[in-house]
């Protein structure tokens, strides 16, 4: 005579079975921390920055110009309701350094949007070349760097080209980026 189960009884012999005959999951490599970034040019130098520090990336959006504003200031576009001042970026730190000129293919350019604490900007770049992945590990450290960019650069990664870190909150933090009035 064999007895009557329940429905949870049942359940259990079913799983029980189960996990007897199922097979073991394949191992999975141990996962290499990666960073990541979004990568952009500008002049003839490639830079990376931080996932966390661009919040969109954008076509050259229409600018209406401001007075009074130094040149590296384009104007402010706006973006779904809200200003956005643009900012060229090669501009800005085209100072003494050659090799920081604007490309002048337009339909390339495109716009970071930065919005960190209180400020809420667009840093125009000559193209950008979309999310890049690195070992963590493989971030070198930069100590000979000079120029006006040096102090917003974090680092380096090698590939076919040099990779430099570069920090949009380190950039809108500075007083000299904040100072746009002539």
């Amino acid at each position: 005579m064999t007895e009557s189960l329940t429905a949870f009884e049942l359940l259990l012999q079913i799983d029980q079975r189960c996990r007897l005959l199922a097979a073991d999951l394949p191992s999975q490599p141990t996962r290499q921390d990666s960073w990541s970034g979004i990568g952009f040019r500008l002049g003839e130098h490639w830079y990376v920055a931080p996932m966390g520090e661009v919040s969109e990336v954008l076509h050259e959006p229409r600018c209406t110009q401001l007075p009074g504003v130094r040149p590296w200031v384009k104007g402010v576009a706006n973006l779904r309701g809200r200003l956005l001042p643009i900012i060229d970026l090669c501009g800005f730190f085209s100072g003494n350094e050659p090799g920081h000129e604007l490309s002048a293919v337009r339909k390339q350019r495109r716009v970071l949007v930065v919005e960190h604490n209180e400020v809420f900007t667009g840093l125009m770049v000559d193209e950008v070349f979309g999310l890049q992945h690195f070992a963590q590990d493989s971030l070198e450290p930069v100590d000979t760097l000079s120029g006006p960019i040096a102090p917003f650069i974090k680092g380096r990664f090698q590939r076919e080209q040099t990779w430099q870190v570069f920090s949009p909150f380190a950039l809108v933090q500075s007083q000299g980026f904040m100072n746009v009035a002539i």
